[in-house]
């Protein structure tokens, strides 16, 4: 069984050494001992999220934190390419499987996406709670995965915004049922970044399809079923991991 991790602050981990003692306390530290109910001379790992990660053993616990003896640090390269999934705001949780399912696949951006058949709407104090959820489940879901790197919460984009984001560089997919080419046969770039864009429960509108594509994106489909907002992000970066990071 793989050893349980924790995130620590970005950057805090920078000067560690193997042979370091490093504290482990906070919200992190109190859900080890706790709940997890870590005891001394277990191992672990600690991962500040951006690709910094350190073993060890536990060499004391308190009431609320642990003392971790370093024997191990690892850093993880930055990702080529970078994934993207570009998720249209859903109702429910759907979007929250979303996401949840796309950081277990390796996704190293999620774009939240107001779509304009979007049923829920962003706006205000509702909006910034609604961000902050969605950026729990991807710290959730890395501890979770066991992930070095968290992957990155973009604001909310309008479909204006999204379109000058494709027309800035590197590849967009528009998933769509209508499309005629495959995701599976599409040549990867070797660097840079590739957008996924995933519509609403009612569909990317006409209109939308044609400001992305205007802007330089490709419309793809999966395969010969319809899938729903929630997985259709998650099927289309396993399609992309197989051609490229799980080789």
């Amino acid at each position: 069984m793989s050893l349980a991790l924790y995130l620590v602050t970005a950057g805090s981990l920078d000067a560690t050494r193997a042979g370091d003692l490093v504290v482990l306390d906070g919200p992190e530290g109190r859900h080890a001992v706790t709940v997890r109910r870590t005891q001394r001379g277990e191992r672990l790992r600690l991962a500040d999220g951006a690709g910094r990660v350190v073993t060890g053993e536990v060499e004391s616990v308190d009431r609320a934190e642990l003392s971790l003896r370093v024997d191990a640090v690892e850093t993880a390269p930055e990702p080529s390419p970078r994934f993207v999934l570009v998720q249209a705001l859903a109702k429910g949780d759907r979007d929250d499987q979303a996401i949840e399912a796309a950081t277990e696949l390796g996704v190293d951006e999620v774009v939240p996406w107001q779509a304009g058949r979007s049923i829920v709407q962003w706006r205000g104090e509702r909006g910034d709670k609604a961000w902050r959820k969605w950026d729990a489940v991807l710290v959730a879901a890395t501890k979770q995965s066991r992930r070095s790197r968290r992957p990155l919460l973009a604001p909310v984009v309008t479909t204006a915004g999204l379109a000058a984001r494709i027309a800035a560089g590197g590849t967009a997919y528009v998933l769509h049922e209508d499309a005629d080419v495959r995701l599976a046969a599409q040549d990867l770039p070797d660097d840079g970044e590739v957008l996924l864009v995933v519509g609403p429960e009612g569909g990317i509108s006409p209109e939308e399809l044609e400001a992305f594509t205007a802007a330089g994106a490709h419309t793809v489909r999966l395969g010969d079923t319809v899938l729903r907002s929630s997985s259709a992000g998650p099927a289309a970066l396993a399609v992309l991991s197989a051609a490229t990071r799980w080789r």
